[in-house]
């Protein structure tokens, strides 16, 4: 029966069927797009990143090269020590982690906080960040036991520097340390904590020797804990450097300047080789790898004897009598007089309304050249150079490797200085004084030399005036800087002068009959006399005020040559002082002198050459 009485409104709501139908499909294309996006398009992606929940890649250090003696002997290795580093991505709680740090090793949390804060700009999530770069034995054991409960904490083998000869070779070795904000963002390959050559040897060769950073992928579970490890990029070590010092000469020669402070330097004529450098007082550069503590580096900055300073290189000094080498070459070379031209030495020579006194009261007399070096005569230089002028003197002391860096491998080298009427308007405003040249052509007033600028000037005269750079390193080869403005002939002359100032003048101290050795002395006043008569004898005068003590020689032996080159800071007279220990060192390098203990009661010229200015 049908009930017509039903209206349209009471059938089955057709239209909203098919609205259902409409959005359970929709939703199924939509879901299903979804899961190709996911499984398809997106797939290697998610894949590749959940294998990055698992597997790390972190770098592995590499090893610093060693430097060796000439004879192999170990002046700088690389130990290994233990870092402590922290996962920041496995780290829970990173201040509770770092205050458990604190109470195992003893290093101050707050300390330990800000290198966390510089590390993180620095170092990966899953890299481990170095909060402290060497653990001592019992801190490493104490935090290994107990690493478990503080997930991200990580014991990282590191290389540490090791200078087996402490101060012997600091000055020339250096040191590493940390590496600063500065060089991390210069070196990008550098990370927190990585030490970097900061002085010396290590600073002057740090690429050589740093070697490369290698890869490796490393597996872990959700707890951070290492599973499986594969080396990716094998890390490259540092090359080894082999030095040309023999370390047993430069022991030798500390031992000689004990107590003083000054320099020696040992050179190879022929080849520039540095045979030995030595710098006293020195420091212990061991004491840098770690970082020096604050009272140490205190003490070290304020030692009036600097220490930290290299005195071959950085140390310049007025060269006193040593300069007439180079005055009479220059000379020579510029036709100001010959060899043989005989100069009056009255004892005084006066300059305007000066007069500028010999070292020898009374003066020497009539010599010659050959006899002005010698007996280290004032006058004839006072006279030379005032003749020369002091432009060209300038001029040539600079052709001959003086006022200028030698270009040896160590930073921060002092030029010294040569001065001249330019030099002298620059930095003084002021016109140059015919006094002044008279005072500079014996190698005082604004001359100033290092020790190594005269080895390098002796060894150019010996070594057929070739300039040779001053190499420490044995494998470079020689290399020749510039030849000096000498004839042969002269050069000759001067070292003959030098062999016979040996034997009858102010450097007899050297003398043996074994060998051929040729030699200057020089004592360079550091004080202005108020009056040239009255000079006090050297341990009668404050400390600063004594005279340097130069000793400027060359040794054959053998088919061997070399050059030794020695100052002593305010020690008196070069003859005096200089010359014993320059006789020892060619003692070490020839064997003992025959005769020497026939001659030890021989006394030898005991007035060496105050360079006296006068008034």
């Amino acid at each position: 029966m049908r009930l017509d009485s039903e209206t349209p409104q009471q059938h089955a709501p057709r239209s909203g069927l098919i609205l259902l139908q409409a959005l359970v499909l929709g939703l199924f294309c939509l879901f299903t797009l979804r899961l190709w996006y996911l499984q398809v398009h997106k797939g290697t992606r998610f894949a590749d990143m959940a294998r990055d929940n698992q597997l790390r890649q972190v770098r592995i250090n590499s090893a610093r090269g060693r430097i060796v003696d000439r004879n192999g002997q170990p002046l700088a290795v690389s130990e290994p020590s233990f870092a402590l580093g922290l996962v920041r991505e496995d780290c829970a709680d990173v201040d509770a982690t770092l205050a458990k740090v604190s109470e195992w090793t003893g290093v101050d949390k707050a300390q330990l906080l800000e290198t966390f804060r510089r590390g993180k700009k620095r170092v990966k999530p899953f890299e481990p960040l170095t909060l402290i770069t060497d653990l001592p034995y019992e801190s490493l054991a104490r935090i290994e036991a107990n690493a478990m409960l503080y997930p991200g904490l990580e014991i990282v083998v590191r290389q540490k520097r090791s200078y087996p000869t402490g101060a012997l070779m600091a000055h020339v070795l250096g040191y590493v340390a940390e590496a600063n904000e500065e060089e991390l963002e210069k070196k990008p390959e550098l990370s927190l904590g990585d030490s970097v050559g900061k002085q010396g040897l290590e600073y002057a060769l740090e690429d050589e020797l740093r070697g490369a950073k290698g890869r490796k992928q490393v597996e872990v579970d959700a707890f951070g804990r290492q599973h499986n490890e594969q080396i990716l990029d094998p890390p490259r070590a540092g090359g080894d450097v082999r030095l040309a010092i023999d370390v047993n000469l430069q022991r030798e020669c500390a031992r000689l300047m004990e107590g003083q402070a000054g320099a020696i330097v040992v050179m190879e004529p022929d080849t520039g080789k540095i045979l030995a450098m030595v710098s006293e007082p020195s420091y212990d550069n061991n004491m840098f790898v770690l970082g020096v503590p604050a009272d140490k580096w205190k003490e070290l900055r304020d030692n009036p004897r600097h220490p930290i300073q290299n005195r071959v290189t950085q140390g310049v000094y007025p060269p006193g009598s040593v300069f007439k080498l180079l005055m009479a070459a220059a000379g020579l070379s510029q036709g100001f007089v010959r060899p043989g031209d005989v100069v009056a030495c009255p004892g005084v020579y006066r300059v305007g309304n000066r007069d500028f006194h010999d070292w020898k009261k009374g003066g020497h007399g009539a010599l010659d050249m050959r006899g002005a070096l010698v007996h280290s005569c004032d006058i004839y230089f006072y006279k030379l150079g005032d003749r020369m002028g002091i432009d060209r003197l300038s001029e040539y002391a600079t052709a001959s490797g003086f006022g200028t860096r030698t270009g040896i491998d160590l930073p921060h080298e002092k030029a010294g200085l040569i001065p001249s009427k330019e030099w002298k308007r620059k930095r003084f405003g002021a016109a140059w004084s015919k006094g002044e040249t008279v005072i500079a052509s014996i190698g005082q007033g604004y001359v100033l030399t290092s020790p190594l600028q005269v080895a390098r000037y002796v060894s150019a005269l010996v070594g057929g005036g070739k300039l040779m750079k001053p190499e420490l390193v044995e494998t470079e080869p020689p290399k020749v800087d510039a030849v000096l403005p000498l004839k042969d002939a002269d050069r000759q002359f001067i070292l003959d002068a030098m062999v016979a100032t040996v034997e009858q003048g102010t450097a007899k101290s050297l003398l043996r009959s074994d060998a051929v050795l040729g030699g200057k002395t020089g004592t360079a006043q550091v004080v202005k006399l108020i009056n040239p008569d009255v000079r006090r004898k050297t341990h009668a005068m404050p400390y600063e005020q004594r005279d340097h003590a130069w000793m400027a020689s060359w040794g054959k032996k053998d088919g061997k040559a070399y050059v030794v080159v020695c100052l002593v800071e305010h020690g008196g007279h070069g003859g005096e002082i200089a010359g014993p220990v320059v006789r020892k060192v060619y003692e070490y390098l020839f064997g003992p002198a025959p005769g020497r203990a026939a001659r030890a009661g021989v006394p030898h010229e005991p007035a060496a050459e105050p360079g006296d200015v006068g008034d």
